[in-house]
């Protein structure tokens, strides 16, 4: 089934007079911005390996969390561990999650980490039923998804294409992680890495995929022809094979 990225979400509110530097100190992306727009961000471990991913925007009481819902609690928990004294609320709300393409609604806000992934929008309403097929779309475009391509306390977000989707900011400054992930920008070249490849067949998921005899990474998210895979891109050729299935991968202009 295709992934539905309203449903299953819960909306975290997080108040108080230092909300917002408590986030800030936090989290990969310049929350200064939200409320101008949505943010796409990450909480990562001291280690700078992922943990949870989000989207942040502001109301009238501070700022709106947009997470899993399966997830919520266990980020809620490590919010407050990372509270101490600061003047922070951290609290569940009732709100939901639509979402869709096309012109964007009053009040909602356009995803951030690429055009074809719609709108978002946070509200008391119950979301109309949305048929978009967002795997196609994810998978188009290479948007890996938590639980399935993201995976914690162990993808590293620059090889997830966090830069690319929008979810790091390298000049905010100092964030938990920050310094592992600005040594993997500036001074390594990504040897490993989320890329759409071409598939022909079916794989299931994490099946490794072997090019020369050699693992080169495993298959994720497939969508017809085209699939999600984290690739090893010294071994990553265009005659590749998971399981049964054919694997070509050709690398970004």
């Amino acid at each position: 089934m295709p992934s539905k990225p309203h449903e299953n979400r819960t909306i975290i509110s997080i108040t108080g007079n230092d909300a917002e530097k408590f986030l800030q100190d936090l989290v990969t992306n310049d929350v200064t911005r939200a409320g101008e727009e949505l943010i796409y961000a990450a909480l990562l471990s001291a280690q700078g390996k992922f943990l949870y991913d989000f989207f942040l925007t502001r109301d009238q009481n501070g700022f709106l969390l947009d997470i899993a819902a399966d997830q919520a609690p266990q980020f809620a928990q490590r919010l407050n561990m990372y509270k101490l004294r600061a003047d922070v609320t951290i609290t569940g709300t009732d709100l939901n999650v639509a979402c869709g393409q096309g012109a964007v609604p009053d009040g909602a806000y356009t995803d951030p980490r690429h055009p074809d992934m719609g709108w978002r929008k946070y509200s008391s309403d119950t979301p109309e039923p949305n048929t978009t097929d967002w795997d196609a779309i994810r998978v188009a475009h290479c948007i890996p998804e938590m639980g399935t391509e993201l995976i914690a306390d162990s993808t590293y977000i620059l090889e997830a294409g966090f830069e690319r989707l929008s979810g790091v900011d390298f000049k905010k400054g100092c964030y938990v992680g920050q310094e592992v992930t600005a040594r993997m920008k500036h001074k390594t070249e990504l040897r490993k890495g989320f890329a759409t490849v071409a598939i022909n067949g079916s794989a299931p998921m994490g099946t490794d995929i072997i090019s020369n005899g050699k693992v080169a990474g495993q298959i994720y998210t497939q969508s017809g022809d085209q699939a999600i895979a984290y690739l090893r891109f010294d071994r990553a050729t265009d005659d590749m094979t998971a399981g049964d299935a054919q694997i070509s991968y050709l690398a970004p202009a």
